[in-house]
């Protein structure tokens, strides 16, 4: 059970700081010279977490399995990081402009789970779109 809880939480918890630490950014800072301070702490503890568990002997073996797939999430991440920057200098509050981002996401992955890796919708699933739109609807309404 704690296998699929702890990352859990640590989404969560991760999530609201982060959304804490995105609408913090003074509005005179370039969101990419932010996002550059950002990406460079990132980078350095990934880096340092990244030898500590696999010893300098394994960093190249490691890289090597390395695929597209993370070349282009570093794109997307980009893509999320000044999204939240910028949506919240539109003026979207801490309290409904990620929530919305979100349900849009969870109803955009269904659509994604079933036309790209054919997950079934369910009527319950159906159901939940249904309520998010109208929960989208009633939150920015």
């Amino acid at each position: 059970m704690w296998n699929m809880l702890w990352p859990l939480l640590l989404i969560v918890g991760a999530n609201c700081l982060y959304n804490i630490c995105a609408k913090s950014i003074p509005p005179e800072t370039n969101a990419f010279g932010s996002l550059t301070i950002t990406y460079l702490v990132g980078a350095i503890v990934s880096a340092v977490i990244f030898v500590a568990s696999v010893k300098p002997a394994g960093v190249i073996t490691e890289i090597t399995k390395v695929n597209w797939a993370a070349f282009v999430l570093g794109l997307t991440i980009i893509g999320l990081e000044a999204g939240y920057v910028f949506l919240y200098r539109a003026g979207w509050k801490v309290s409904n402009g990620a929530l919305t981002a979100n349900i849009c996401l969870a109803i955009a992955l269904l659509v994604i789970g079933a036309l790209l890796y054919k997950e079934v919708i369910s009527v319950k699933q159906m159901a939940g779109i249904v309520v998010c739109g109208v929960g989208l609807f009633l939150i920015n309404g």
